[in-house]
């Protein structure tokens, strides 16, 4: 199994503890076909195994209607859950609405610091 992996939009890199760690690059915007290339390349990567992800959106300048739905629903295949990191306002703001109005299926918090973030994934490892 490859450890790392980036494309246009984030980079994608296992931890040591089983996590795997997405960060969004710096000011990117995330549209529908976006999406689907961020959940393509993540399901690669994960070679069919389910893991917790660490996933850093302070990166995202702008995520649209669509590309929230995908996410919620397709991009949660093979996700024991989400640990999302913000930076106030901006991404938290993206986050809470992703959370509250797309309903996630798996355990999805978000956080201002990695340690918390850690903390919470490591029930799910």
């Amino acid at each position: 199994m490859r450890n790392y992996f980036e494309n246009d939009y984030a980079s994608y890199r296992f931890l040591d503890d089983g996590i795997l760690h997405i960060v969004y690059h710096q000011g990117v915007s995330i549209d529908l076909d976006a999406a689907i290339q961020v959940v393509k390349d993540r399901l690669l990567l994960q070679e069919g195994q389910s893991f917790p992800i660490l996933c850093d959106i302070r990166g995202i300048k702008i995520i649209n209607k669509p590309a929230r739905a995908y996410v919620a629903i397709e991009g949660s295949t093979l996700i024991k859950a989400v640990a999302v990191i913000v930076e106030p306002p901006v991404s938290e703001m993206l986050s809470e609405l992703y959370i509250r109005t797309s309903t996630p299926p798996i355990p999805t918090q978000s956080f201002e610091h990695i340690e918390d973030a850690l903390l919470f994934l490591n029930k799910y490892i």
